[in-house]
């Protein structure tokens, strides 16, 4: 009966870990304070758990590198974006939920190519 209890609690916990791990988007970012920026798109990283890019932004707004941040690649994929839908070198349009601290990180609320 004892090793049952030692079972249970360890499936448990394996999956209440998990769950403690991942952030709220409030947590981190404000969605009161959605702004948008311009600029070229400089890297992409498709992996777990979520999809980064980082844009160079240039005047007019706030300049300086900035780490956007999506949803999973799977729900990326599932939205109908492919890994190839942005390159780096795009110029790019994103609207983006700005972190609580005010520092060059968002959550990207939409994404568009800019027109050249």
């Amino acid at each position: 009966m004892r090793g049952k209890r030692y079972v249970l609690f360890a499936a448990a916990l394996s999956v209440a870990i998990p769950a403690f791990a991942h952030h709220s988007l409030e947590a981190q970012y404000d969605p009161n304070h959605a702004i948008t920026i311009n600029g070229t798109l400089t890297k992409i990283n498709w992996s777990n758990p979520h999809v980064h890019f980082l844009v160079d932004v240039m005047e007019p707004g706030p300049s300086g590198t900035w780490d956007v941040e999506m949803g999973s690649p799977n729900a990326q994929l599932r939205g109908g974006w492919k890994i190839d839908t942005f390159k780096p070198g795009d110029r790019v349009i994103v609207s983006v939920y700005q972190a609580r601290d005010g520092t060059h990180i968002g959550f990207a609320r939409k994404i568009t190519k800019a027109v050249k």
